[in-house]
């Protein structure tokens, strides 16, 4: 395919924005290639600038779960729009909504709306922190919870240590009081807790970890964690920007029957605009300023363009029983598929309507596994599939996400492309 033009607006971009791109995967790095710079979108479909068309498995990393520019979303945002964009006061529709995401998730008791997963998630800790009165947070190798300076940390010299800063230019004291433990590993978590238990505020964890590719939970781990934390006296969050409405109606924690203090959202809640919110118990949430004494405001928090967007995408998503269900056996024909294709030559790993092909033959349960993969082979799959249509995340580690849009013609032409891979 012709992708001229987007290789023009790539170079063109690196003169003013670093890298070219405004987030790092962007810039299609880990696949060795030029990223592709989209005009436009609609249903199932992506359209770039030389007027290449692609099926879409990225959906905008998950939000567009009804798929691109649905009606009824995009008629709702024009309304609000009518009205102007943002007034920095309170509007009846942030009402609506967090009494929506609360009657979905009833574990988030009260909701606060922000801008992003990213402040959702540094606001939840902080909150958690204010709430137990302690400073250190357990978060998991592997686990992605934003780019707050905080959780930009990987393990020092073993699993079982305090962080070391994973970007330049956070400073060793912003990450002093986050402990790194294995996914899926229990041991690693009862060890952190027999040395700082009585320190510990919170573990924060993806329930399904859809950042170094989609690596499913073990039977009991949850469950675990919320036991583990109980008897310390510390909260359990679940990072749900990927998992929220994704899953299910109730989220992970509805998929799996395990209810954290706190959960973060983001993504989907704004129907593709920019949103996030963090909730859980009232009597947690009133830590929260103006109440309590934790500090966290946003001018464009609950702006009305969100908010109608939400509202929407939730509103159909509640009326519309059987659209997970669907979506889910639509990603088992694209199972299926890969699976006739590369027999054992590779892991897929799947829940609902997400999927994460990894090129290894071992089984992905955690970090280490996931990190065994040959993204180099990944790199090849991901040009052939692009070279025939199919768009789907530029990085190994990165989930595959279907939409409500995806049609069954959708689903033969992706399985007919990967059946035919040399």
């Amino acid at each position: 395919m012709n992708s001229e033009r987007s290789r023009e607006l790539f170079e063109k971009s690196k003169a003013c924005i670093p890298g070219g791109v405004n987030s790092p995967v962007r810039a299609f790095g880990s696949v060795n290639r030029a990223p592709l710079f989209i005009e436009r979108a609609a249903g199932s479909k992506i359209y770039d600038v030389d007027g290449n068309e692609y099926i879409d498995y990225v959906n905008s990393w998950g939000p567009c779960i009804l798929g691109h520019g649905d009606k009824r979303v995009i008629d709702a945002v024009k309304r609000a729009c009518d009205n102007g964009l943002t007034y920095g006061a309170p509007t009846e529709k942030e009402y609506i909504l967090a009494k929506l995401i609360s009657e979905l998730i009833p574990s988030m008791e009260q909701t606060r709306l922000v801008s992003s997963g990213t402040e959702a998630v540094m606001s939840a800790i902080r909150v958690a922190r204010g709430y137990t009165k302690r400073d250190m947070i357990i978060k998991f190798r592997g686990c992605y919870h934003g780019h707050s300076d905080g959780l930009l940390v990987k393990a020092g010299s073993g699993a079982l240590t305090h962080s070391v800063p994973d970007s330049s230019g956070v400073p060793y004291d912003y990450t002093k009081n986050t402990l790194i433990a294995e996914y899926n590993n229990e041991e690693s978590v009862k060890e952190l807790f027999h040395q700082y238990g009585e320190k510990i505020a919170a573990i924060i964890v993806e329930p399904v970890a859809a950042n170094m590719g989609v690596v499913l939970p073990k039977d009991g781990f949850l469950q675990f964690l919320r036991d583990i934390t109980r008897k310390y006296d510390s909260l359990l969050i679940f990072d749900e920007v990927i998992t929220g409405f994704r899953l299910g109606l109730g989220g992970a924690q509805g998929y799996y029957g395990i209810t954290p203090d706190l959960t973060t959202l983001g993504k989907i809640i704004g129907g593709g605009m920019p949103v996030g919110a963090y909730g859980g118990k009232k009597e947690i949430m009133e830590m929260v300023a103006p109440v309590g004494s934790v500090y966290q405001a946003g001018t464009l928090s609950g702006n009305p363009i969100a908010t109608a967007a939400g509202i929407e995408t939730l509103t159909i998503l509640k009326n519309t029983p059987d659209l997970y269900r669907q979506m889910e056996k639509q990603a088992e024909k694209i199972v299926y598929a890969v699976k006739e294709r590369f027999e054992n030559q590779v892991c897929i790993n799947h829940i609902g309507s997400l999927i994460c092909i990894f090129f290894t033959k071992e089984k992905v349960v955690d970090f280490d596994s996931a990190m065994a993969s040959d993204t180099k082979r990944y790199a090849d799959y991901f040009g052939y599939l692009l070279e025939n249509g199919i768009y789907q995340a530029p990085s190994q580690y990165e989930a595959m996400f279907l939409s409500h849009a995806h049609t069954d013609e959708d689903i033969h032409k992706t399985c007919a492309v990967i059946k035919n891979y040399r």
